[in-house]
């Protein structure tokens, strides 16, 4: 099972590494992490993702709330919350495919924000299956370059961490 977890740390040098040397050293696996500053510039939010059953998810979130840097876990998973990933594809293109390609594009409501003789640069926004269609759509057309976020997920409504 996938769990989103949001992890609210203090904004100091040395904590992603504590963080993410929990997780090396007790053999979990991290399969996304997004790390930025929160509206707080003393906080910082990372929001990672995990997949195991409810046993991992337990050890995670006690190992995660021992350290003195962290002041508060939630599993997002386990309340409604909205997610967001921003990728930047970079594809071969030339003139015989170029508007088949923006097409695309503009079906996944994604921008085109670098046009090259040879290629095009695509910024595309969504949850993780938005993400992988686009990718599989454009993929025969051969991807050159891909950079991915991570995922970032807040609770939905007024409800705040």
């Amino acid at each position: 099972m996938r769990h989103t977890l949001a992890v609210l740390v203090e904004n100091k040098y040395g904590v992603l590494a504590r963080v993410a040397g929990l997780f090396s050293r007790r053999g979990f696996n991290i399969d996304s992490l997004a790390v930025g500053t929160t509206e707080d510039p003393t906080l910082s939010r990372m929001t990672i993702i995990v997949s195991g059953d409810d046993h991992v998810l337990e050890q995670v979130m006690k190992q995660l709330n021992k350290l003195i840097d962290v002041i508060r876990v939630i599993d997002l998973s386990s309340e409604e919350f909205v997610e967001r990933e921003l990728a930047l594809i970079k594809v071969n293109t030339d003139a015989s495919n170029r508007a088949e390609i923006i097409q695309i594009v503009n079906i996944f409501r994604a921008r085109t924000i670098d046009v090259a003789s040879k290629s095009l640069t695509i910024e595309v926004t969504g949850d993780v299956e938005k993400i992988k269609a686009i990718q599989t759509l454009l993929k025969p057309f051969g991807i050159k370059e891909l950079a991915r976020t991570g995922i970032v997920a807040l609770n939905r409504g007024s409800k705040s961490q």
